[in-house]
């Protein structure tokens, strides 16, 4: 293990853990250089590092995603179970929605990109030291990107509302002559909204529109 250690109870204590030299004693050397943050400590795999954060209790971890025996999303996780008042941030060189949601999802307060963790590292600290999120600039579209595609594709959201109405209708069992007389519309109308139904669901079957309808909370699951 490597790292710098400055004394001062006023500078937030960091832990960075890679397992790329370069990288990371690059980090360990710009938090070095910064007034306000002290470098309590390195290590070069998730197991070591989640040992080490638990023993030395930094305010923050810097963990990289991808590590031997045990990666950065699992080291998190094991981390804050047993010091959740770590604030753990995420490096990696990975920027799908994917890998920044898992992180997330974990317990990451930040999802740094290698590539910009220079110019982001230091702020980064302060910020999730005081107990916020801080993605960079880049992640956060991905982020809003990502949750905007998922609205958009949403199969609920596609439908109208009388697609939604005829929908719950025959989750509910009722036939489409029943269905036509409920909505003053003929059989044959209803039949052809069944298939157009089918068509946008991805669905073969009058199971498959059932089991839609209940997973989506159009009809109670009884």
């Amino acid at each position: 293990m490597s790292g710098t250690a400055r004394m001062g109870s006023e500078r937030i204590t960091v832990f960075v853990a890679d397992d790329h030299a370069v990288i990371r004693d690059g980090i360990v050397a710009l938090l070095g250089s910064v007034p306000d943050i002290e470098v309590v400590g390195t290590a070069t795999n998730g197991l070591q590092a989640v040992e080490e954060v638990i023993a030395r209790a930094p305010q923050v971890a810097i963990l990289d995603v991808s590590m031997p025996e045990l990666d950065g999303i699992a080291a998190t996780r094991r981390i804050l179970a047993a010091r959740p008042q770590t604030a753990v941030v995420i490096l990696s060189m990975h920027s799908s929605a994917q890998h920044v949601f898992q992180a997330l999802e974990a317990g990451a307060r930040s999802y740094l990109l290698k590539e910009t963790a220079g110019r982001e590292i230091a702020e980064t600290v302060r910020a999730v030291h005081l107990g916020r999120r801080h993605l960079s600039g880049r992640i956060a579209e991905i982020v809003a990107e990502s949750i905007s595609s998922r609205r958009q594709k949403s199969p609920i959201e596609s439908l109208s509302e009388r697609e939604r109405e005829i929908l719950k209708l025959v989750a509910d069992g009722h036939s489409s002559a029943e269905i036509g007389r409920s909505l003053a519309l003929s059989p044959k109308t209803v039949d052809t909204y069944r298939s157009r139904l089918m068509q946008k669901l991805q669905v073969t079957d009058l199971a498959g529109l059932i089991k839609f309808a209940i997973l989506h909370g159009l009809t109670p699951l009884e």
